[in-house]
């Protein structure tokens, strides 16, 4: 089963020094229930860091990833409720990643996810991606205590789309080229199970560049589209 559609969205945030709270009961109670009506959403996810940075990780299952250009998000990007824009000029390090699924593997979804930011050498694309969706994938999802594994690739026409709300952060969103996750039980089992089959020598060694980012994340909450 794995991921519900064929596209993902995947943001990083911190947020100002005592905002937490209010940012936290935002994001929980209004803009996850809005982005999750949007057509074409289909299950939105928010998670905590237990290690690595930024500190909050949110993700949404789209359709297909032309549903991350599609004119309703847009109107929704474009048109910010005042709770939205007293909140985003908050957000801190932000991150924003609208994604082609290349893989998904598994059943259900975990309360821990192993998310790594990643992209290939030039010229070395093939080689990473078939090593991570013919070995490393479908490893992980039989090691033990992890229900799903998989590979996101970004779509830079889709990411690079101005909006209301970009312009609310103050800069240009950072966007890692490929995303791979791992999601399972608990936060030792889907770290030791990453770093077992897939450490940063070996991603290296299959065409990975040097820059890959890797953080372990505790679900806070999910909603599926009703």
């Amino acid at each position: 089963m794995g991921f519900l559609g064929a596209g993902v969205l995947a943001t990083w945030n911190d947020i100002a020094p005592g905002d937490e709270a209010e940012f936290n009961t935002w994001y929980t109670r209004e803009h996850v229930p809005e982005r999750v009506a949007v057509p074409g959403f289909l299950r939105g996810r928010r998670y905590l860091a237990a290690s690595g940075a930024p500190r909050y990780l949110a993700l949404y299952e789209t359709e297909h990833v032309d549903t991350l250009a599609s004119a309703e998000y847009l109107r929704r990007l474009n048109n910010p409720t005042p709770s939205t824009r007293r909140m985003l000029p908050l957000f801190r390090n932000f991150i924003r990643a609208t994604c082609r699924v290349t893989l998904s593997l598994g059943q259900g979804v975990g309360g821990v996810l192993a998310v790594v930011r990643l992209g290939p050498v030039p010229g070395r694309e093939d080689q990473l991606r078939a090593w991570l969706t013919g070995t490393i994938l479908p490893a992980l999802v039989e090691g033990p205590e992890i229900v799903g594994a998989h590979l996101c690739e970004a779509d830079p026409s889709i990411s690079g789309i101005p909006t209301d709300e970009q312009k609310l952060r103050g800069r240009q969103d950072v966007t890692p080229r490929w995303i791979a996750l791992a999601e399972g039980s608990g936060v030792e089992a889907v770290d030791a199970g990453w770093r077992r089959v897939a450490g940063a020598d070996e991603l290296g060694r299959h065409g990975a560049a040097p820059d890959a980012s890797a953080g372990i994340y505790r679900l806070l909450y999910s909603r599926d589209r009703r």
